[in-house]
């Protein structure tokens, strides 16, 4: 049953750690992600094998910034042509500016950086699967967790 959070009378975080802990599989898509508040997750993460049915899944959006509407609004051609792999390649670089620029506020912690490694070594063994949502597509923020439930009976 779908729950909405507020984060001033209920609390999305421990709700997300305890289902997590229930989960082989979960499928995230956010607007923004914190690349130092995944440690607040990744303990969950890391237990799961990794590949396509034992991953998080992490679709992270990026927000058109108003010199890019403005581009957009005045171009000659109005047909949406799709996305070409220079545009994708440009976005690719700017998310990954935007994850640097995250970085680069406040002074890290030694938390901070075990977590961020983690979140390097999930990445690579495939438990954390990230992928790019260009700007100018709508979504909403989701959190989908994947089960397999196990009873058995006493006769």
């Amino acid at each position: 049953m779908p729950r909405i959070f507020d984060n001033i009378e209920k609390s999305l975080l421990p709700a997300l750690q305890e289902t997590l802990e229930l989960s082989n599989r979960a499928d995230f898509c956010v607007g923004y992600f914190n690349l130092r508040g995944w440690k607040e997750l990744d303990s969950y993460i890391e237990t799961w094998s990794g590949g396509k049915n034992h991953c998080c899944r992490l679709l992270v959006g990026m927000q058109k910034l108003p010199q890019d509407k403005l581009r957009q609004v005045m171009r000659l051609s109005k047909a949406d042509s799709g996305m070409d792999n220079q545009t994708a390649i440009r976005l690719k670089k700017k998310l990954a500016e935007e994850f640097r620029d995250q970085l680069m506020v406040g002074a890290p912690t030694n938390e901070d950086e075990i977590g961020l490694r983690r979140l390097a070594s999930q990445i690579k063994a495939k438990k954390v699967i990230v992928n790019l949502a260009p700007f100018g597509r709508t979504f909403l923020v989701f959190y989908i967790f994947h089960c397999f439930l196990i009873t058995t009976w006493a006769t």
